[in-house]
C-alpha cells in the first residue's frame, strides 16, 4: 500500500485529478483514469471499488459518513437518533378546545415524534395570534401525536414546539428520490450520546482495517447534517432548507448540555422562531449564537479524536465541504483543532471556488466539478439520461468556476457519482480531459507566484464576517435573487483582494480594505439590521470615508427604523428610501446627463430616491425598471466616496460594470488605476502571471469572442473559440 504521500504514480502522468471509480466497470474506469489523468480514483453513496482498481497502482480517496450505516445500532438505541425541533402547523380555533395533530403536513417517512418525557420537557404551546406562549396546564399529550389545548380563543391560531427523530437520513432519501436507490432507509445516530461517540472510536478503527488501500477518508463532512425538511404535499415538498442553520444539531441531550455547560437558557422556541425558523440571511440573537459556538467546539472535539484514529492507520483524512458539515465550518476558530488534512467542496459557481481555496490550516484543496455523474440534473431535467447533454452544463459551470481559478488557485479537481453513466457521451469524455489539462495549466502558473492584481483591497460587511467567508447562503443556484451572493459571484473573478468582516469589527476600525461593501435587505444579516442602531458604527464608516476610503451601500443595506432616515448611511450617500414617510417631498431628479459606467444592465428601486444635490449618477437603470429610478450613484464625502447601487445582479457585462465602480471610486480617493492586464470584452477573463510572463485568456462565453487586451507597451487583440483558455507568452 502506498502512504498518503505517495499519489502520483507513473500511470498517471496528469495528475491533481480524482475519479469516482466504479465495481464492475473496471475497463472503463482505468480507460477513464488514463484518460483524464487521473492520480486518485474513489468511490461515490452507492458505489464500490473492485480489488483490479484498488491494485492498479493509483491513489484511493473511500467515502465514510460516519453518523450513517448505522441501522442496527440505531434500531437497538433508537433513543439515540438525530432529531429536530418542529412545530405544528398553526391552527385556528373554532370551539373552547383545540386538538392539533402535530406531524400534520410533514412527511412521514422523515419524522418520528419523540414523546419521551426528557424531550416533552422542552414542549412548548403557543397563541401564535398574539404571539404568547401558553401555561403548561392548558395543554396536554394526549398520545398518538396529538396535543390538546383548554380554554382557547376562538379563530386565534395555536401550534406546538416539539420534537422529532429523523428516522431517515436526508441525503439517503435525495438518492431514493433522485438516483432510485431501493435499499432499507439509512438512519442516522448522534454522537451527543457517549454510547455513539464509544461506538464510533471503535466503527472508526474497524473501518480503517477494512480499508488499508485507502490512501485518504473522505469524510462526508461530519455529524450534523445541513437543515432539509421535508413536507408532505408535493407541491410543496421542501418546507426548509438552510446550508447553515444549526437546527438538525439539536435534542433533548444536546440543549441540556448547552444548558450545564454555559449556563445559559435555550428552548425550542429559539429554533422554530414562530416557525420563521432562523436562516444564515436572518440575524441570530445572542442565544442562538451562543449555542452556535457551543456546538462547533462539541463537533470539533470529537472529530479531533477521530482524525487521530485516521492518522494512526497512516491515512490521511479529508472533508467535505457540504452535507453534514454544520458546526464544522472551516473558518470558524474550532475548525483548525480537528486537524484535517484537506477539504473538497462541490462547486456551481465562482465564490464556492473561492470559498473553498481559501480555507486556512489544510494542505490540500480540492474541488468537485459539476455536473455530477447522475442521471438528472438541479431541476431533474437529463443530463446522462436518455436525450441528455452533458458537456453543455459543463462548459458552464467550468466557465464560472474558472474565473475564480484564474485568480486563487486549488490544488486538485474532481467529479463525483457514477463513472458508468459516462459511456455513451465520449464528448463529454473529450472535453473533460480539455478541461483536466487546462487546470493544470492554470494550476502550474500559480506556483510561479500571484496574477497581477489591482491595488484594491474590497471589505465585505455582514453580521457573520469571516466565518462565513465567500458565501451566504449555500449554492448560487439555491439564492439566485441575492444582491451579495451576486457581487461575490462577480468579484471572484476580478482581480482584487477581498476579505470578509464583522460589525465588530468595523467598530474597533479594523478594517484593512479601502473599499468596504455592505449589501442585502432590511434585518438580514447581510444589510445589517439593528447593527445600524449603534451610532458608533455609523461614525466607524464615516470616518472611514471622510480619511479616503470608500464606501459601496446596495439595495436596503444599512435601513433601520428610529431615525431621521431610512437608510442610516444616508447622510454619506445621499440617497434614501422612501417608505411612505417621504411621499410628499422634494427629490432630485434620476436622470444622469452622461453615463460614466457604460457598461452592465442594472434595474432601478422606485422607492429610492436622492435628495443631496452633489450626488451624481454614475449610471441609470434599465428602461423597463421604471421613471425616476436610477441604478448607480456616487457622492463625495471628506476624502473619500459613497456609492449606492439599487440592485444587483452578476453578468459578465455587470462584472465589468462593478470593476468600473471600484476604479471610479480610487479615483476620486486620488489613486487612480492602471488598466492594463484588463479586457475590453466581458466575456473575456484575463489573469497576468507576472513571473512566468504568460498572459491567460478564457472564454466566457459559449460563443466565439474577440479581445484587445491593454499592455504596458500597448494593446493587443486576440479571438477565442467557445469556452476557450489560451495561455500566451509575453515579451519580457
Amino acid at each position: 500500500m502506498k502512504n498518503a504521500d505517495e499519489l502520483k504514480t507513473s500511470a498517471t502522468p496528469g495528475g491533481d485529478f480524482t475519479l469516482p471509480g466504479e465495481a464492475g466497470y473496471e475497463e472503463l474506469t482505468l480507460r477513464l483514469a488514463k484518460k483524464w489523468g487521473a492520480d486518485v480514483v474513489r468511490d461515490s453513496d452507492g458505489t464500490q471499488l473492485s480489488p483490479e482498481i484498488l491494485s492498479a497502482g493509483y491513489g484511493v480517496y473511500s467515502t465514510i459518513c460516519v453518523i450513517r450505516e448505522h441501522n442496527e445500532f440505531a434500531k437497538a438505541h433508537p433513543e439515540t437518533q438525530m432529531e429536530a425541533p418542529l412545530y405544528s402547523f398553526p391552527v385556528a380555533a373554532e370551539e373552547d378546545t383545540l386538538e392539533i395533530e402535530l406531524l400534520s403536513g410533514y412527511f412521514n417517512e422523515q419524522f418520528e415524534i419523540d414523546d419521551r418525557a426528557c424531550s416533552q420537557k422542552f414542549w412548548q404551546a403557543f397563541d401564535r395570534t398574539e404571539n404568547k406562549e401558553l401555561p403548561r396546564e392548558m395543554w396536554e399529550y394526549a398520545g398518538g401525536g396529538k396535543v390538546l389545548i383548554k380554554n382557547v380563543k376562538k379563530y386565534h391560531e395555536y401550534s406546538v414546539n416539539f420534537f422529532a427523530f429523523r428516522v431517515w437520513e436526508e441525503i439517503s432519501m435525495y438518492n431514493h428520490v433522485t438516483n432510485g436507490w431501493q435499499k432499507e432507509h439509512l438512519r442516522q445516530i448522534d454522537p451527543v450520546h457517549p454510547i455513539v461517540r464509544d461506538y464510533l472510536k471503535n466503527y472508526m478503527k474497524s473501518w480503517c482495517e477494512a480499508h488499508p488501500a485507502t490512501n485518504v477518508v473522505r469524510f462526508t463532512s461530519l455529524f450534523y447534517n445541513f437543515v432539509w425538511i421535508w413536507g408532505s404535499d408535493l407541491k410543496n415538498r421542501f418546507l426548509f432548507t438552510d446550508w447553515a442553520s444549526y437546527d438538525f444539531t439539536a435534542s433533548p441531550s444536546m440543549l441540556e448540555n448547552y444548558m450545564a455547560e454555559t449556563g445559559g437558557k435555550i428552548t425550542l422556541e429559539d429554533f422554530v422562531n414562530g416557525g420563521k425558523r432562523h436562516s444564515t440571511h436572518t440575524v441570530w440573537g445572542e442565544t442562538n449564537l451562543n449555542y452556535m459556538r457551543f456546538v462547533q467546539n462539541f463537533v470539533a472535539d470529537f472529530a479531533a479524536e477521530l482524525v487521530k484514529i485516521v492518522h494512526a492507520y497512516g491515512k490521511k483524512a479529508y472533508m467535505f465541504y457540504d452535507d453534514s458539515w454544520v458546526g464544522s465550518e472551516p473558518y470558524s476558530d474550532s475548525f483548525a483543532r480537528v486537524g484535517f488534512d484537506g477539504i473538497i467542496k462541490c462547486v456551481f459557481s465562482a465564490y464556492e471556488a473561492c470559498m473553498c481555496a481559501g480555507v486556512p490550516n489544510v494542505e490540500t484543496h480540492e474541488i468537485r466539478l459539476h455536473p455530477y455523474l447522475f442521471p438528472t440534473g438541479l431541476t431533474g431535467e437529463p443530463v446522462f439520461g436518455k436525450g441528455g447533454d452533458p458537456v453543455t452544463p459543463a462548459q458552464k459551470y467550468w466557465i464560472a468556476v474558472r474565473r475564480a481559478l484564474l485568480r486563487q488557485s486549488v490544488d486538485r479537481i474532481g467529479l463525483g457519482g457514477y463513472l458508468h453513466l459516462t459511456e455513451n457521451f465520449p464528448d463529454f469524455c473529450d472535453y473533460i480531459e480539455s478541461l483536466a489539462n487546462d487546470f493544470r495549466k492554470i494550476k502550474t502558473l500559480h506556483k510561479s507566484g500571484a496574477p497581477y492584481t489591482l491595488p484594491v483591497k474590497v471589505s465585505v460587511l455582514t453580521r457573520w464576517g469571516a466565518l462565513r467567508t465567500w458565501t451566504c447562503g449555500g449554492h448560487y443556484h439555491e439564492h439566485p435573487d441575492l444582491d451579495l451572493l451576486n457581487l461575490l459571484e462577480s468579484l471572484a473573478g476580478l482581480p482584487v483582494q477581498v476579505e470578509f468582516i464583522d460589525f465588530s469589527q468595523l467598530k474597533k476600525g479594523e478594517i484593512s480594505g479601502d473599499i468596504l461593501l455592505v449589501a442585502g435587505v432590511k434585518n438580514s444579516a447581510y444589510g445589517g439590521g439593528s447593527a445600524w442602531k449603534d451610532g458608533g458604527i455609523y461614525e466607524s464608516v464615516a470616518a472611514f470615508v471622510h480619511r479616503g476610503g470608500a464606501l459601496i451601500c446596495v439595495n436596503e443595506a444599512s435601513e433601520t427604523d428610529g431615525f431621521s432616515t431610512n437608510l442610516r448611511l444616508a447622510p454619506l450617500l445621499g440617497v434614501d428610501l422612501d417608505r411612505g414617510d417621504f411621499n410628499c417631498h422634494g427629490r432630485y431628479p434620476a436622470a444622469a446627463e452622461r453615463e460614466e459606467i457604460k457598461t452592465g444592465a442594472f434595474a432601478g428601486k422606485t422607492q429610492a430616491f436622492i435628495f443631496s444635490p452633489d450626488t451624481k449618477i454614475l449610471k441609470n437603470a434599465v428602461k423597463n425598471a421604471g421613471e425616476n429610478t436610477f441604478a448607480i450613484t456616487c457622492r463625495r464625502a471628506g476624502k473619500g466616496a459613497a456609492a449606492y447601487m439599487s440592485s444587483y445582479k452578476h453578468t459578465p457585462e455587470n462584472a465589468t460594470a462593478l470593476l468600473a465602480l471600484l476604479k471610479k471610486l480610487k479615483e476620486i480617493a486620488g489613486a487612480p488605476l492602471e488598466n492594463y492586464y484588463l479586457s475590453d470584452n466581458p466575456y473575456v477573463d484575463c489573469a497576468y502571471f507576472e513571473k512566468e510572463g504568460k498572459l491567460v485568456l478564457a472564454n466566457g462565453s459559449l460563443l466565439r469572442q474577440s479581445a484587445k487586451i491593454a499592455l504596458p507597451g500597448g494593446e493587443t487583440s486576440f479571438t477565442l473559440d467557445p469556452a476557450e483558455t489560451k495561455i500566451v507568452s509575453l515579451t519580457r
